[in-house]
């Protein structure tokens, strides 16, 4: 058992070896950005339409769900109560990228048809977690959040993140990143409020409302290191593309093209969502998709052994737990997990003052069970 865990850690540690290496050069790639609550509270909504409709959608989300194209509705669903969809965008088929890879955009919708409230929150790709498989046995312990999609798919990156925030996640969405692209054209273009000038890509954007084809939706919403709040401001503009792509949608416009959006989602999306439960979403939860909230987890810029890292702070994690659990008519609890445990020990042991917008480069992960450090070469 022991000598299987090593073997996992050193999986580990080559990862961290080849983003010194070199990957880091690679992180201008296209970051995805995804179409998240369409696939609930839009799309479906051509259902509707009558029986040509229907059938056209319940093909194409047959192909979506791997054939999962059940009309039975879960029991959470059929009973109108809040729930959670982990929406992630997965780095894979642009610039010669055929692996498995990272889901470099990660977003935890929330939904609750009696408030009809919905929120829309971003985790860092970078941020510090433990990783969790995709079995309750598999932990690869403390590494970024992106890579907990590499090593358990979909489902670890569900309970990865589930035990990071103490929120239960009811579903996933899954969307490869050449969604976006084919999305956008096919809802003839989306009206974004650029916040300032820049050029990226080959694309110019301007201060102010603009309107973005599919191309330039991608270029807008992977710009990094131009954007004055780096990585934070690129979630901000990941969240005004999806927002944007719901509006259009919802609008007659948008539902008009129904057939070329389930020819993409049917392509680029996998979900473990039921005909029945998207079907039961669009008509029940639609009035919380034009109530959103957005926000995202505020991390500190880290180096830990030569790699960059996003450390949130135990009082930040705290917050959102409390903001998502309350989303989904849940009580607060205090948030004790791997994560608040390591904070705690590098404040004791360290002096890391979360208070200060410094740079941590005194950040250590310690042993699961001790306060020994750990070694970087059992990563």
């Amino acid at each position: 058992m022991e000598e299987q865990h090593s073997r996992r850690q050193q999986k580990i540690f080559r990862n961290v070896t080849l983003v010194q290496a070199g990957l880091l050069k690679k992180s201008r790639r296209p970051l995805p950005t995804i179409i998240g609550l369409l696939v609930t509270f839009v799309v479906l909504i051509a259902a509707t339409w009558g029986a040509h409709a229907y059938f056209s959608l319940h093909s194409a989300l047959v192909s979506m769900n791997g054939n999962n194209g059940s009309t039975a509705t879960s029991s959470r669903i059929a009973a109108k109560k809040p729930i959670s969809i982990l929406i992630l965008g997965v780095d894979q088929g642009l610039e010669g990228r055929h692996d498995k890879g990272n889901s470099d955009t990660i977003i935890l919708v929330t939904g609750n048809p009696t408030t009809k409230k919905a929120t829309m929150t971003s985790i860092p790709r970078d941020t510090l977690t433990e990783i969790l498989g995709e079995t309750s046995s598999q932990s690869y312990y403390m590494f970024k959040v992106n890579s907990a999609y590499q090593f358990g798919g979909s489902n670890g990156s569900v309970k990865t993140i589930s035990a990071m925030l103490n929120v239960p996640i009811n579903y996933y969405v899954e969307v490869n990143m050449k969604a976006l692209k084919s999305l956008v054209n096919a809802l003839g273009g989306v009206d974004v409020n650029v916040p300032f000038s820049f050029s990226y890509d080959w694309c110019d954007f301007h201060k102010g409302k603009q309107h973005l084809n599919g191309r330039h939706a991608i270029a807008y919403a992977r710009m990094r290191y131009d954007d004055p709040r780096g990585d934070y401001g690129r979630q901000m503009r990941q969240r005004q593309i999806i927002q944007a792509v719901v509006k259009k949608g919802m609008s007659v416009n948008g539902l008009a093209n129904y057939q070329k959006l389930l020819k993409v989602f049917a392509k680029y999306v996998k979900t473990n969502l039921t005909f029945g439960d998207m079907t039961s979403l669009a008509i029940n939860y639609r009035s919380a998709a034009s109530n959103i909230s957005s926000g995202y987890i505020q991390g500190h810029d880290a180096t830990i052994s030569g790699t960059s890292f996003q450390i949130a702070s135990t009082a930040e994690l705290q917050k959102w737990s409390n903001k998502l659990r309350k989303s989904l008519g849940l009580p607060t609890q205090t948030l004790t997990n791997q994560e608040t445990r390591q904070n705690s020990l590098n404040e004791t042991y360290n002096g890391v003052d979360f208070s200060s917008n410094e740079t941590i480069t005194n950040y250590t992960i310690y042993e699961a069970n001790s306060i020994t450090p750990r070694s970087s070469d059992s990563w």
